[in-house]
């Protein structure tokens, strides 16, 4: 879940089984279900929301919090270092565009070499929430930000090689993409 319509979509989706009321909390990625035995099994809950295109298990009772704080904690770690790197890799690129004193010769081809690891690697886990939901149907904040990011990214590619941005003095648009 990346975003409130991916909650949104598998409350709905929940709720149009049989016998079943459900609450999917965005910021904790917890879905609440109360659900009739009679109608419906655990299992099926969670066959619905991997048919959605997301991931789900049950809660283990013999987890204790310690457990789910450490297993919780790994994706923010991941995500701060991808904020760290990128950010790093960005501050030349805009410093660059925006300061006209600071560009040298062919600076866009160094730009280009700084942007093109926050476009690919830095945004992946957008780009890969954007592709899930697509082969599900469904767009989200995701597809827009992955449309934008990599629609800037092309621009400056096509301004690069092929619109003469990489001749020495040209403005070069790689501070839109990272």
């Amino acid at each position: 879940m990346t975003c409130a319509s991916c909650a949104m979509r598998i409350e709905r989706t929940l709720n149009r089984m049989p016998g079943v009321v459900a609450s999917v909390n965005y910021a904790t990625e917890i879905a609440s279900v109360d659900y009739e035995p009679g109608e419906v099994v655990p299992e099926q809950l969670v066959e619905t929301v991997v048919a959605t295109g997301y991931s789900a298990r049950l809660p283990d009772p013999a987890r204790d919090e310690t457990a789910r704080d450490a297993v919780d904690a790994s994706p923010a770690g991941d995500l701060r270092s991808r904020l760290i790197i990128c950010s790093a890799l960005t501050v030349p690129v805009v410093v660059l565009a925006m300061i006209p004193v600071l560009q040298f010769d062919f600076w866009q081809w160094l730009s280009l070499t700084l942007a093109a690891p926050v476009v690919v690697w830095g945004a992946w886990p957008i780009h890969r929430a954007a592709l899930m939901n697509a082969r599900h149907g469904a767009v989200t904040m995701d597809t827009l930000i992955s449309v934008g990011v990599l629609a800037a990214f092309i621009w400056s590619l096509w301004a690069l090689f092929l619109g003469g941005a990489g001749d020495p003095g040209m403005h070069m648009p790689f501070e839109l993409t990272a």
